[in-house]
């Protein structure tokens, strides 16, 4: 017959979505010390062995009243050998309960292990002392089975905020893919989605583990939401792109005109060419702004030419025009003359004399127009002023109307006189005030009137 074996102690597995890593650390820093069992003393063999007994050809373990047959009985000590592995037994109780407080037990690895534990500890293959041995496994298992509800309602939480943090990327794409295309940031809104599918990788990678069919259905949400976002941004700007062309094909139909108006000595039909032409831009919208920016040099590259040649004709034509200010200037003298009117007949002749001057001295510079017609325009207006005076002072239908009017307020000024009589007899004073004021207007009134008939 051969030695007994040592009892196995499954290895632990990695736990699901990876250890805690405030966990980690802490074992770097604390390590746990796990006991091992390198040598047995002759002492504690025999402490052991005083459990055991050989009884024919095997070796029996008493456990309480019970004696208990472990193994055959060989060699000089055959309870020797069995002594030993009671020790590397306990040293595995002691092994499992040292990694209770380590990262690296899942509950599945707690409960393998309380599984081959119990088994060898219910039908031992050792000698020493069972009982002290159950009891205290006893109470490393009763730890374990906290601990493993502990790391299971961990986990479970962290599914959970796993689950959580994956609904909330998918709700955020499915947020931007569901814009109005009049509300959506093409640059903004793809460089977030991208942030999103990054922050869906690093979830995987540190987070808890979430069940497959459930990642798989946010995934394909997730991917639906981008494709649809996607497709509707190459949708977009294949638009844009047809729209550009077609801004960019009436500018240069544009440009075009305006460089063929750029040599045009048509002055003021072809400003006026240009004025429409710039109207006809600003309605053809906005097209890709490389684009844009390079017909609009050219256009105003044309537009400059032509009003930079408009302005050196001008000024070329004032320098001519320059000898007629003088005898512009001595008419609207001569008509300064007029003020103050005194004569209006003699006024308007010497008026009309003056103003034939200043149509025979010619055109003028164009600094120098406003500025003479301002000064014989106020002489006209006088002359204007003073004829509508003249007629309103003889107008005999306004002195009929005067005169009707004169009447009809004498009249009513009677009237008033009797109100104002009977109210200060009564005295009140409120129909007092009434038909004073009332009075009062009416003279006014009339006043007013025998002005204009006098």
């Amino acid at each position: 017959m051969t030695a007994p074996k040592p009892t196995p102690i499954p290895k632990p597995k990695p736990p699901a979505g990876g250890p805690n890593p405030a966990v980690l650390a802490a074992q770097a820093t604390h390590p746990v010390k796990v006991p091992v069992v390198d040598e047995v003393t002759d002492e504690q063999v025999a402490a052991a062995a005083k459990f055991g007994s050989v009884e024919g050809d095997v070796v029996v373990v008493t456990v309480g009243a019970d004696k208990v047959e472990v193994g055959p009985a060989q060699g000089e000590e055959p309870i020797a050998p069995y002594a030993r592995e009671y020790y590397k037994l306990e040293a595995s109780v002691e092994r499992f309960h040292a990694r209770l407080s380590g990262a690296e037990l899942s509950p599945k690895d707690i409960d393998d292990s309380l599984t081959s534990l119990s088994a060898s500890l219910d039908e031992p293959t050792v000698v020493g002392d069972i009982v002290a041995l159950r009891d205290r496994f006893a109470t490393v298992k009763e730890e374990a089975t906290a601990t493993r509800e502990r790391i299971k309602a961990e986990r479970d939480a962290a599914r959970a905020e796993a689950l959580a943090e994956r609904e909330k990327i998918v709700a955020q794409a499915e947020a931007i893919a569901a814009k109005d295309e009049s509300q959506v940031h093409w640059k903004n809104d793809t460089a977030e989605l991208r942030a999103l599918l990054d922050t869906w990788k690093e979830a995987q990678r540190s987070q808890a583990r979430i069940p497959k069919d459930t990642e798989r259905a946010l995934w394909k949400r997730f991917t639906t939401a981008r494709s649809g976002f996607e497709k509707a941004r190459k949708h977009h700007f294949a638009q844009l792109d047809k729209e550009n062309a077609s801004v960019a094909g009436r500018k240069e139909d544009l440009v075009a005109q305006a460089e063929r108006l750029a040599e045009s000595t048509d002055w003021d039909r072809t400003a006026r060419a240009f004025k429409d032409l710039m109207g006809e831009w600003k309605r053809a919208g906005r097209g890709r702004r490389s684009v844009d920016d390079a017909l609009w040099k050219r256009f105003q590259t044309a537009q400059d030419a032509f009003f930079d040649a408009r302005r050196a004709a001008a000024d070329q034509e004032d320098e001519a025009l320059a000898g007629n200010v003088e005898g512009k200037e001595a008419a609207v003298v001569e008509a300064e003359q007029i003020l103050p009117i005194k004569d209006l007949d003699a006024a308007k002749q010497a008026l009309r004399v003056a103003q034939d001057k200043f149509e025979a001295a010619g055109r003028v510079p164009r600094a120098d127009v406003t500025r003479l017609s301002k000064r014989i325009g106020v002489v006209e207006k006088a002359v204007r002023d003073a004829e509508e005076a003249a007629w309103n002072d003889h107008n005999p239908e306004l002195e009929a109307r005067a005169s009707g009017a004169l009447a009809q307020l004498e009249a009513a000024i009677a009237d008033l006189e009797k109100d104002l009589e009977k109210a200060e007899a009564s005295g009140d004073k409120r129909k007092i005030k009434q038909a004073q004021e009332a009075l009062d207007a009416r003279r006014a009134w009339l006043e007013q009137i025998k002005g204009v008939v006098s």
